[in-house]
């Protein structure tokens, strides 16, 4: 075991599998010699060379599409997002190229390709740097994605979706590259469709993801002090969502309430409650209660920007109304 930080956790993994398979190769701005925005690529150049690691232009659109004629070719490509929000301007390349192709190829084509890089809300960033893409790409057919939450999954993950045959977005929180965990010495894969039971517990499911899972975890304290017992779920795909894992804790605890970062309009959770309602509507002894973001770009000013968020507090006072409340 060794303490390893998130995104060298990250590096590990690209590290791995390019050692492993010289089908894998990495793209995207400043990803060769300043080795990341987020250090994630930092010493890769230098052991694999400029045809392995290349640095690009400020051209989402172009690399992007780069990358998914690349996979078509049988290349494994990783494109690295400077900031998940810059890929907006990649969507055609990612929706109606990446995602369709082994469709309207009628199968001839498979795109193993891996698109990742940091989003969420970070520490005054700004609107544009604080984006929230996975509900944007939820809906576009061909398309897995996943959004890792600590050291273990992040690299487990990510070696999984690099092995993959289809497009996988992979979704890292911007405030999560510095989190620290002990990580095995021998080789270990994290399935890219299954959700983690966090915390077992018997009175309420509380669903998230990324950063979020830790605002649940610090909220667990404040929520057992109330005498409640919270069953934690990190979702971790986001497509395929793992409603096996779901519903088992539904029909222990029958009461939902689904924490995201993610805008409330159109935001994973209404994707999660309209499915949970459709498989698992006579479990629920309540309506599921979802926690979201604010629907406003979020301010660059600190404290508003908190105010855009779901807080630990937040948490805590939403379990305890759904448990007191009358069925």
């Amino acid at each position: 075991m060794a303490e390893t930080l998130l995104f060298n956790a990250l590096r590990e993994a690209v590290d791995e599998e390019m050692g492993r398979d010289e089908t894998v190769f990495v793209i995207g701005e400043d990803v060769g010699h300043y080795g990341g925005s987020y250090k994630v690529t930092k010493g890769l150049y230098e052991k694999y060379g400029p045809l392995r690691v290349l640095d690009t232009p400020i051209a989402e659109n172009s690399f992007t599409g780069m990358a998914v004629g690349a996979a078509m070719t049988g290349l494994r490509p990783i494109v690295e997002g400077m900031n998940m929000g810059f890929l907006l301007l990649a969507f055609n390349q990612i929706a109606n190229n990446a995602g369709m192709l082994p469709y309207t190829s009628g199968g001839n084509y498979h795109i193993p390709m891996v698109i990742r890089g940091p989003g969420g809300v970070g520490r005054q960033l700004g609107a544009e740097h604080s984006q929230r893409l996975e509900a944007y790409f939820q809906a576009v057919p061909g398309l897995k994605i996943v959004a890792c939450s600590t050291p273990y999954n992040a690299k487990g993950l990510l070696k999984s979706a690099i092995r993959d045959k289809n497009p996988v977005l992979f979704f890292e929180h911007v405030l999560l590259y510095n989190l620290k965990e002990d990580l095995p010495s021998d080789e270990y894969l994290v399935p890219l469709d299954k959700a983690d039971v966090v915390r077992p517990g018997k009175d309420v499911t509380i669903l998230t993801y990324s950063r979020m899972r830790h605002h649940v975890l610090q909220a667990v304290k404040g929520i057992e002090a109330q005498g409640f017992d919270p069953e934690v779920i990190d979702l971790i795909s986001l497509k395929p969502i793992d409603y096996d894992t779901i519903g088992e804790s539904i029909r222990k605890t029958h009461k939902v309430i689904i924490v995201e970062e993610c805008m409330r309009t159109g935001g994973i959770a209404a994707e999660i409650i309209a499915s949970i309602n459709d498989r698992f509507f006579d479990e629920l002894d309540a309506p599921v209660m979802r926690l979201s973001s604010q629907d406003i770009p979020t301010p660059y000013n600190g404290r508003l920007e908190s105010l855009t968020i779901v807080q630990p507090k937040q948490i805590v006072e939403a379990v305890e109304k759904m448990m007191t409340a009358r069925v």
